[in-house]
């Protein structure tokens, strides 16, 4: 069963502190492991992920090749549906548009002879996991793969393990609808290491994205610094604050849709009336039955679910300690909640916006920040694919103006060839 809270009970601040702390994520050490594994593919290259790719996946890569080819690609297309088809080619153009609008600008000016500013630039090539798991998450190479692609990134690599050989025609359908040419058959923290250090079939990358278990976030960890990354994600989560002027089915469809992604997920509602949230509670139980992800939804549910009665004035509050991942607010009136809370990877406006539509074709990326770190992060953006340089720019007139001041700080510093490059530019020495 879910937790069930009262914000006016005396001991709610010590359940909810409980709930926030509470680790959802399988308890298992596995850095040593995957240090292990990228000091291999290091050294042996597509040897090393061809003998792991047979290990985890079942499958040679040394006979049908570690690299999909276009034929592969064309052919999975084909296979698709073609009212899939159109669905993720308008997911596609929205999630496209939505991200082209974030696209920052190079700025410049000059102030006393200084010319200052910054440009932005893209990264060479950008290396996208796409996990495996127990769903076909072919929406998930479009939110990786389309804000790279209008951020400006030459090249895009996608690695996706294929257990037994096997993929949804529609993960290689949505990679040709983003644009992505370059996949291969290998997952895991294999996949991550040969996209940080290269191997002879595939060349180093300079950013990797994209979620994965646990083995790819550590080794996600471990390879930061040699490449950036976007994120560690965790399990998938969503608060809803709802009121009473909903329907108790559609709050419980939006709870359910979250957990059965995972075990590991995590569906709150926040609610101010004890009879609604009964009504949720029960409409969650009967619509579970229905599900052929039923018993995934229902270990998610029990062991990490939970129900929140407080007033709508303190949920703000209490969203913002959650910092969720998904945010729906089914309220009257819900930009007004939005605009008092700072915390959330993603906030769904109104009784009309399930989180459903984010995580498939509103616009923004669904690679969100997860367990709290809302925080202090930012869902996947074009952003993720960008460097900013500064522009410094003097003429002679300024280095003298400015001059002065550096040479003072420097010689502070004990830093002599710094005050040199100046002077010497100013007939000081």
């Amino acid at each position: 069963m879910p937790k069930r809270l009262n914000f006016t009970d005396a001991d709610f601040e010590t359940e909810f502190q409980a709930l926030l702390t509470k680790s959802r994520e399988e308890k298992v050490d596995v850095d040593e492991v995957v240090a292990d594994i990228i000091a291999d593919v290091k050294v042996r290259g597509d040897e090393a992920l061809a003998d792991y790719t047979r290990k985890f996946d079942r499958l040679d890569v040394e006979s049908v090749g570690l690299r999909v080819s276009e034929a592969d690609i064309t052919a999975a297309k084909s296979a698709c549906p073609g009212d899939l088809l159109d669905a993720m080619s308008e997911a596609a153009k929205r999630i496209r548009d939505y991200h082209a609008r974030q696209m920052p600008q190079d700025m410049s000016y000059e102030v006393d002879g200084t010319t200052l500013g910054y440009r932005w630039t893209a990264v060479q090539a950008a290396g996208l996991y796409v996990p495996g798991g127990t769903a076909p998450l072919f929406s998930s190479v479009l939110m990786n793969a389309i804000p790279a692609q209008v951020a400006g990134v030459e090249r895009l690599v996608v690695t996706m393990p294929m257990p037994d050989g096997e993929s949804s025609p529609a993960m290689l359908a949505a990679c040709d609808i983003a644009g992505v040419t370059e996949v291969y058959r290998v997952g895991g923290a294999q996949a991550i290491a040969a996209l940080a250090f290269g191997t002879e079939t595939i060349a180093p990358v300079d950013v990797v994205v994209g979620p994965g278990n646990a083995y790819v976030a550590s080794a996600k960890k471990q390879v930061f610094g040699v490449v950036g990354i976007d994120m560690v994600a965790g399990p998938s989560e969503v608060t809803v604050v709802a009121d009473a002027g909903n329907d108790p089915a559609w709050i419980a469809a939006d709870l359910l849709a979250q957990a059965e992604h995972d075990a590991s997920s995590q569906s709150i509602l926040i609610t101010d009336d004890s009879a609604f949230a009964d009504q949720v509670a029960k409409a969650v139980d009967s619509q579970m039955k229905t599900l052929a992800r039923e018993d995934i939804a229902r270990a998610s549910w029990d062991a990490h679910g939970a129900i929140v009665l407080a007033d709508m004035e303190n949920a703000p509050v209490l969203v913002d300690r959650i910092a969720p991942e998904h945010l729906e607010l089914a309220v009257a009136a819900p930009e007004d909640m939005a605009a008092k809370i700072r915390n959330a990877g993603a906030i769904f406006l109104g009784r009309y916006t399930p989180e459903a539509l984010g995580d498939y074709i509103a616009g923004p990326s669904h690679v969100l920040p997860t367990s709290g770190t809302a925080r202090f992060s930012s869902g996947l953006s074009v952003m993720d694919f960008l460097k900013r340089t500064s522009l410094i720019g003097c003429d002679a007139d300024a280095l003298r103006r400015l001059g002065p001041g550096a040479l003072k700080m420097a010689e502070a510093e004990n830093l002599a060839a710094h005050a040199r490059s100046v002077s010497i530019r100013m007939n000081l020495e």
